[in-house]
């Protein structure tokens, strides 16, 4: 059984920087592709961005060219670094690990943009 928890989220300005970290555990990590996902209050949960266990990542539209999405297999974890914080960036944010036939959810860290 693997379990991700996130954390790293917070209040931040317009224009600042978070990084969120998914720590795992387990032995299975490299295995996995890791998603970040957000859900802003009222709205449908949607992915942010994706990283395979070969390191390709792909981005929302909305994000592209602001967050990375990265992974360090030695410490389990994944990473989301988001530059450039919008308020509509406000979201609780998940992340997810899907392989060998699995599929696990972390308990969601809230980042909050505003002045």
């Amino acid at each position: 059984q693997v379990q991700l928890v996130e954390s790293g989220g917070g209040l931040v300005q317009p224009g600042g920087s978070l990084r969120l970290s998914c720590a795992a555990s387990g032995s299975i990590f490299s295995s996995l592709a890791m998603y970040w996902y957000r859900q802003a209050p009222g709205k449908e949960r949607e992915l942010a961005a994706s990283i395979t266990w070969g390191r390709s990542t792909s981005y929302a539209a909305s994000v592209k060219g602001r967050f990375t999405i990265s992974r360090d297999n030695a410490k389990n974890t994944a990473y989301l670094q988001m530059n450039s914080l919008k308020p509509e960036d406000t979201a609780v944010y998940y992340c997810r690990g899907v392989g060998l036939g699995r599929d696990y959810w972390g308990q969601g860290t809230q980042v909050t943009v505003s002045s």
